[in-house]
């Protein structure tokens, strides 16, 4: 096999499985109107994607895409407050309601990621040259 390996210490693979769980837990908490046990789990679950983005902060993709997530969970979590506690609807100015403020850490994340892509195209076309 001549592909590169890309290996993940155990430890971190475990919290990055820990985190699967606990965001399973949060959200199957909001699909069923769970509001105290959905609001708890917003700490490890996004408590964990912070714990893996510190950890992965030395390999630059690695960086990108767990901020991503962490901006995601973000978003998803105050989406998720936003309907438990009925101002998912309400309009604060401009006919920007609570989910819509959503949208915030969604585009942060989104943004992260098209640096990231952007960066290293410009990157390998530099490299071309």
């Amino acid at each position: 096999m001549t592909e590169p390996l890309y290996c993940v210490p155990l430890r971190h693979r475990r919290a990055e499985n820990l985190h699967i769980v606990f965001w399973l837990m949060k959200d199957i908490s909001w699909c069923l109107l769970w509001r105290a046990l959905g609001v708890f789990m917003i700490v490890p679950t996004l408590g964990a994607a912070i714990l893996i983005t510190w950890r992965a902060r030395h390999v630059r993709e690695d960086l990108a895409h767990n901020l991503a997530v962490v901006f995601w969970i973000t978003a998803n979590a105050w989406w998720m407050i936003a309907e438990f506690f009925g101002f998912d609807e309400s309009p604060f100015a401009f006919g920007i309601s609570g989910r819509h403020l959503a949208l915030i850490p969604f585009l942060i994340g989104a943004a992260i990621l098209l640096g990231h892509y952007l960066g290293n195209r410009v990157a390998r076309r530099a490299a071309a040259d």
